[in-house]
């Protein structure tokens, strides 16, 4: 997967934005109910892209076993997020997996109110 077909499919995510939050404008954020789903060095240092998702703790100890592409979330040292560089032994299929787990891991974790609303917003790819 390539850097221009993750922000595509980011944001093909039912409800999903893209922002440069922080003050360098080198990491771009999607969000899904104004929470950070994924986000991306746009300028690495090692011209390696990798995006760094959300992840629920078993699955990223087996994913960090059984591929060399997924590490330590970048700037994180919980097992919650993943960086999986793009361009490497994890499968496209996979990576797309692996942001719809994300995302659903964000749904979960918002009060039952914003996640009703979540559950009635219009899907982008009716």
């Amino acid at each position: 997967m390539n850097i221009e077909d993750l922000r595509e499919f980011c944001l093909s995510v039912k409800g999903a934005s893209e922002s440069f939050p922080f003050f360098d404008d080198r990491i771009l954020v999607f969000k899904v109910m104004d929470k950070m789903f994924a986000y991306v060095n746009i300028e690495p240092k090692d011209a390696q892209f990798r995006v760094s998702m959300k992840c629920f703790p078993e699955r990223s100890v087996e994913l960090r076993e059984k591929y060399e592409g997924v590490v330590n979330g970048q700037h994180t040292k919980t097992l919650t997020w993943n960086s999986i560089y793009l361009e490497s032994d994890v499968p496209d299929d996979l990576i797309k997996e692996l942001i719809m787990h994300s995302v659903e891991e964000v749904i979960k974790k918002l009060p039952k109110k914003r996640q009703a609303e979540y559950a009635v917003m219009e899907d982008k790819n009716i």
